[in-house]
């Protein structure tokens, strides 16, 4: 086989024989709807390839012809692995016993399928920007409008360098901002859009990229040019997002997972010798058949967003989101005792935190972070969760999927307090620069003390809220103050002799609510008396 002709093979289907794909359920709906009147989504035709399929098809070929990535950072399990442990440290390594894969490769295509927003890291020379035009190919573009279209970070860089020029003859006659026409980039119309070295653009300039980021439009001389739904790819040389220019944090916020291009493999040094011999660019070699169509893109994100997530996974991760923003030093009043509420006053965390609480580093995860999950960071979790799901072929979310995709998507949004006490063992030194494995480690410290509070069992915070949920119509007096009794109780056996961790601030607050919306609906009953 000639070596261009190994790169035009792709995995042959099954990629993944064990997988379930999603199923439709019928719906007598179904026979209503016409292929033409339909606004609802179109599903797959019964002999289509499934796009799940297509999806692993893409990943496998890229790991195994385009980008030379052997990490499989993200482990399956279906048994118990083998285990080595290897040097003084006796540092572990698992072989997986199901399929698992790279994160260098895997979190792009996903972030292509779910169109959020990727940043890849590393060091020069590493393949960020390649991976990322790879995506662009496989989004249907030819690789020379990827090319033109990437948009590389210099100091010099401009607005209208970034955005468009107005043209120069509406300039000139205009009378007002409305008669002035944009020669808008080609670059914002694309679904995939690459901004190479993000961390060199200028402040002013990074505002407007913001914008187009966050809000999916451009704005140059009153003038808006809306921009299509796009899977967005940046790049940094350093981890820490430092560069030429400090990058702004609202738009460090806006970047949805973080992906390590790790280095080089010297043992596949053969590889690249062959590309060099034969000319080969992996990019220039796509196979047609995971070459995805808009359409196809639209339908991708429709089914990952109908996975389903299962209450008691989404129980876990509730469980895990409430260990961090609670800071009980940050104020008297109940409410405010967060991390936010320390920011906001500009003071260090250290000034407030001198006070020896006697609490379990075990339990206390929130003392290894500054700040909590945002709603943005926790709607990012979702998709991509679903998203590692689908890829899997599986029609709901499973345990390791949250696992495996929460520390690429906190990366760059989970603060570490450098000075808790956790990170001051020996043992755990290498977490401070690890933070895939620091976010990992505390998912899985967070799911034990889970399982130890036995709260999948005995819920008492779920249980007020399922009966909340039911509704208050029809509701007697009598039954709502024994509803209001309810709360109290589950309140006056906290309150006695526990100490107060983040799990159980979310708790309390979400009791206090309930405990207020019912007082409320009683006040109405009494006056309807």
């Amino acid at each position: 086989m000639r070596q261009r002709d190994r790169y035009a093979k792709i995995s042959q289907s099954p990629t993944r024989p064990a997988a379930e794909r999603p199923q439709h359920d019928f719906d007598v709906a179904d026979l209503y709807r016409g292929p033409v009147a339909s606004s609802e989504p179109a599903t797959a035709q019964v002999d289509e390839q499934p796009l799940d399929e297509k999806l692993r098809q893409a990943y496998f070929w890229i790991v195994n012809h385009a980008i030379i990535s052997p990490f499989y950072d993200i482990e399956y399990n279906d048994a118990p692995p083998m285990r080595f442990d290897f040097g003084d440290r006796k540092v572990a390594i698992n072989l997986p016993t199901d399929q698992s894969y790279s994160s260098y490769a895997l979190a792009p295509l996903l972030n292509l399928a779910v169109r959020r927003r990727c940043l890849l890291v590393g060091g020069p020379g590493r393949g960020k920007t390649a991976i990322a035009i790879l995506m662009g190919v496989l989004a249907g573009y030819n690789l020379h409008e990827i090319r033109r279209a990437i948009q590389h970070g210099q100091p010099q860089m401009t607005i209208a360098d970034l955005l468009g020029n107005p043209l120069p003859a509406t300039l000139i006659n205009a009378q007002s901002m409305d008669e002035v026409k944009i020669a808008w980039r080609r670059w914002l119309s694309m679904r995939v859009k690459i901004i190479d070295e993000y961390n060199r653009i200028p402040t002013r300039t990074q505002s407007a990229l913001l914008t187009t980021m966050a809000d999916n439009y451009a704005e140059l001389y009153d003038q808006v040019y809306e921009c299509p739904p796009a899977a967005w790819y940046l790049t940094a040389n350093d981890d820490a997002g430092g560069g030429t220019y400090q990058v702004i944090e609202a738009l460090r916020d806006r970047i949805d997972i973080v992906v390590k291009a790790l280095h080089f493999n010297t043992r596949f040094l053969n590889e690249l010798l062959l590309r060099i011999e034969d000319g080969i660019q992996p990019e220039q070699v796509v196979p047609a058949q995971i070459i995805f169509s808009p359409e196809e893109l639209d339908r991708l994100e429709r089914e990952i967003l109908a996975v389903e997530f299962p209450a008691l996974l989404r129980r876990r991760l509730e469980f895990f989101a409430s260990h961090f923003e609670f800071f009980e030093p940050a104020a008297n009043q109940f409410e405010y005792m967060t991390k936010d509420t320390v920011k906001l006053s500009g003071l260090e965390f250290s000034a407030l935190n001198t006070e020896e609480t006697g609490k379990s580093a075990q339990v206390e995860l929130g003392s290894q972070s500054l700040n909590g999950f945002s709603v943005r960071a926790l709607m990012t979790c979702i998709q991509f969760i679903k998203a590692m799901a689908y890829f899997r072929g599986d029609h709901a979310v499973s345990f390791e999927d949250m696992r495996q995709m929460i520390p690429f998507v906190m990366h760059d949004k989970l603060t570490q307090n450098p000075d808790a006490p956790a990170f001051e063992q020996d043992s755990q030194t290498t977490l401070r620069v690890d933070r895939i494995s620091w976010i990992r480690g505390l998912f899985d410290r967070s799911c034990q003390e889970f399982d130890r509070l036995g709260l999948e069992r005995d819920d008492p915070v779920a249980e007020v809220e399922a009966e909340f949920e039911r509704g208050l119509d029809g509701l007697t007096a009598a039954e709502v103050r024994k509803r209001l009794a309810r709360i109290e109780g589950v309140l006056r056996d906290w309150a006695r002799g526990r100490k107060l961790y983040g799990h159980m601030y979310d708790d309390i607050l979400k009791l206090k609510y309930l405990h207020q919306r019912y007082s409320n609906y009683l006040g109405w009953l009494k006056w309807q008396n």
